[in-house]
């Protein structure tokens, strides 16, 4: 699996526009083969902050995503980033779900680790 995010700053004036052409994006993205989740995200605490995350199959599928025009639209917004925007691809081998918080908060009293 490959996780893509895009963090950047959106001006107040451009963005009502931006998370409407995000959310567009995203909505189309979730019906793309390889597409395992795709969500868009206002920051609460840092109000310009708009977050665009897409969680694929594989390398390929991503690479396919990044060359499409519906990916163009995304660059298109980047630009508008107030500030140079955060833009990382994590490989993820694994990953798990609640049963980890009840793997680690069955430990029994005085077995914790420090």
């Amino acid at each position: 699996m490959v996780k893509a995010t895009i963090r950047m700053m959106i001006p107040a004036k451009r963005r009502g526009g931006v998370l409407e052409i995000l959310s567009s994006v995203a909505e189309r993205s979730r019906f793309d083969p390889g597409c395992i989740a795709c969500r868009v995200y206002q920051d609460v605490e840092v109000e310009p902050v708009i977050m665009l995350e897409q969680i694929w199959e594989s390398r390929e599928v991503l690479d396919r995503h990044l060359r499409s025009e519906e990916f163009r639209k995304v660059l298109l917004v980047v630009e508008m980033s107030l500030e140079p925007p955060e833009i990382r691809f994590d490989e993820v081998s694994s990953s798990t779900g609640v049963e980890t918080i009840e793997k680690a908060r069955n430990v029994p009293p005085g077995r914790e680790k420090s």
